[in-house]
């Protein structure tokens, strides 16, 4: 069957535009229905060839034919295998296979190491897709069906009267299951507990057993745990040792009444009466003024051994402090208790935070104010009677003198920093009471910086004509001069205008800028304006840009296209795809026997590519025709 030569013209509601494909005309070439060439194929049935488990260093052969499915003869003339794992028995050639025989061709897999690898073997000939492609696969194994990590499980010394626990996983290696029909363990003091046997591991598959020893005497012990199912042994050793006795003398450390700001020291000494060496991991001093000297932690002690350390009590308020310091060890009494009591004592003293007020950058005109209190931390009441501030740029409110506070009250109140010009500027507050620590100086520092301007670039931006529906996007720039400004927001008064691309609020240094987007979608036909306001710190805020956009009516395109009628041809169909050669998807919902056909369907700016087919009275459909090119245009 053939068809004609083709036309293809394409037409909106604005204009009409005619596209002509080789000279104003196409011919579809389409071949029979139902004729086949006639070539030479070479297949492998299996396509590929999986050796599955093998012990590493040994070797295993399989066959597979090569069979000529076509109808002239092929001749291969070169073979080639992509890992030295798998080779080829020796195959003479070149090797001529005569239109549908085959020959077997022998692969085998020797594993040098264990896991999966793969490779492939490609067999060059002068057939049709000259080059045929064997995939092979094998796992190298080892010869030990379950394997036991660790290997032997040492305990190492293990005090009497506790235990210690070692996880024993065992790994099933082949690709098989394998079941672990029951456990057996010997030696004095093991045992073993873990899943309930029998067990069956799947391919790879572990499972984790957990080996204890608790030895029953001083000495080394051995023993031996055994895996039926897997005829697997794990050496098991441990040895049992006489734990070590933590003392400490004195038996308990009391402090006298000590001054608040001052500290008073006790020694004392730690013991390992036992036979066997211990380690103090740790040690856990009771509330606050307690604090331990001369003793490093970890610390190993050998039978006998003795260490000195010191306790340093420093109260930080007036009042009774007790509780017990904790040496945590492994000895047979694993928590020793050190009983510490003291008493603090301290006159009234007043305490500042924070003990300075660093105001940073502000700039002139403005001002920042941050929050002070003080502390009545001694043990009498304190009478503040004077609060006298240095540096006229600075202020307090919020304090009425005079004030008193008893143990432990505070007062706050505020300090502002008030810039007249750009500059460092500092100063100080000086507290009058009748505290030990009277007058109580605290510093006060700032940074005068001059007034800070933001500036939007461009003032104004213009879409121009945009297709209702569809959107077009701008780019602005914010920038800072002068001192640092913050934009603490933005607005825009059309919905129809959208802002992105920066998050506030910002900071910007001087001289720096920040990008942002406005994107434009308009949502019906005509001018339309919209103001975008950055509201910031600065004197000319808000800062404003214009925007003017023009909504367009979206166009509709349509493609026509017909042809001549075909010989023998009683409907036809039309594909289109959207890509050169295709592939195509048929756009007529049935079988069309007209020789024309509109396609509503299409998208400005797109490009369609169309071929056809013919059907004859038998429902046989030709091939594809010779392909024609649309491009739509835009809007």
């Amino acid at each position: 069957m053939r068809l004609p030569q083709s036309i293809i013209r394409y037409f909106s509601v604005r204009a009409i535009y005619f596209l002509t494909i080789g000279m104003a005309v196409l011919l579809f070439g389409m071949a029979p229905v139902g004729a086949v060439a006639a070539s030479s194929q070479l297949t492998c049935t299996p396509a590929s060839l999986q050796f599955g488990d093998i012990v590493v260093g040994q070797t295993e052969t399989l066959q597979t034919p090569v069979t000529n499915n076509g109808q002239t003869s092929a001749t291969i003339s070169a073979i080639s295998v992509s890992n030295a794992e798998f080779a080829m028995s020796s195959t003479s050639l070149p090797m001529v296979l005569l239109a549908g025989q085959s020959a077997d061709v022998s692969v085998s897999f020797t594993p040098t190491s264990m896991g999966w690898t793969k490779g492939s073997i490609k067999f060059f000939s002068n057939a049709s897709g000259a080059t045929l492609q064997l995939e092979v696969t094998g796992t190298g194994v080892s010869s030990d069906p379950v394997t036991a990590s660790p290997r032997i499980a040492s305990f190492g010394p293990v005090a009497l009267g506790s235990s210690s626990t070692v996880p024993v996983v065992l790994t099933n290696t082949r690709n098989w299951n394998i079941t672990l029909s029951a456990l057996h363990i010997t030696g004095v003091g093991f045992s073993i507990s873990g899943p309930t046997l029998p067990l069956t591991l799947g391919a790879r598959q572990s499972v984790t057993l957990n080996v204890a020893f608790a030895p029953q005497s001083a000495g080394t012990t051995g023993g031996s745990l055994f895996v039926f199912g897997a005829g697997l042994t794990v050496p098991l050793t441990g040895s049992g040792t006489v734990p070590g006795q933590l003392t400490a003398n004195p038996g308990s450390l009391t402090f006298a009444n000590v001054q608040v700001g001052s500290s008073q020291t006790q020694s004392a000494t730690l013991t390992n009466s036992g036979s066997s060496s211990l380690t103090v991991s740790q040690a856990t001093l009771p509330g606050t003024g307690f604090t331990l000297g001369g003793l490093a932690l970890p610390l190993t002690m050998a039978a006998g051994q003795s260490a000195t350390f010191s306790v340093v009590f420093a109260p930080q308020s007036a009042g009774s402090s007790s509780g017990n310091m904790t040496f945590s060890s492994n000895a047979s009494n694993s928590a020793l208790n050190l009983p510490l009591s003291g008493t603090g004592v301290a006159p009234g003293a007043l305490a500042a935070s924070p003990t300075s007020l660093a105001f940073g950058s502000v700039q002139v005109g403005s001002n920042t104010s941050l929050s002070e209190t003080l502390t009545n931390t001694g043990g009498s009441s304190v009478t503040i009677t004077q609060a006298n501030v240095t540096g006229a740029v600075f202020s307090i409110s919020g304090l009425t003198l005079p004030v008193t506070l008893t143990t432990n009250q505070s007062v706050t109140f505020t300090a502002t920093f008030t810039p007249t010009s750009a500059g460092a500027a500092s100063g100080s507050l000086s507290v009058v009471s009748n505290a030990s620590n009277s007058p109580l100086s605290i510093a006060l520092s700032g940074t005068g910086t001059a007034a800070g301007t933001l500036a939007v670039s461009p003032t104004s931006l213009s879409f121009g004509s945009v297709t209702d529906g569809s959107s077009s996007a701008l780019s602005g720039t914010l920038t800072a001069s002068g001192a640092s400004v913050t934009v603490s927001s933005a607005s825009l008064n059309n919905s129809e205008f959208v802002l992105s691309g920066i998050s506030l609020p910002a900071t910007l240094t001087a001289g720096q800028s920040t990008p942002f987007t406005v994107t434009f979608t308009p949502q019906a036909s005509g001018a339309t304006s919209a103001s975008l306001s950055f509201a910031s710190n600065v004197s000319n805020s808000p800062t404003v840009q214009t925007m003017t956009g023009t909504g367009a009516a979206a166009v509709q395109h349509t493609a026509d296209l017909s042809w001549a009628t075909s010989t023998g041809a009683v409907s036809y169909n039309l594909y289109r795809g959207t890509a050169s050669g295709g592939p195509y998807t048929m756009i007529n919902t049935s079988p069309d026997s007209a020789t024309a056909y509109t396609d509503n369907t299409v998208v400005s700016g797109q490009t369609y590519y169309y071929v056809a087919t013919a059907v004859n009275s038998e429902s046989e459909e030709s091939g594809y025709s010779n392909q024609a090119t649309a491009v739509i245009p835009t809007p």
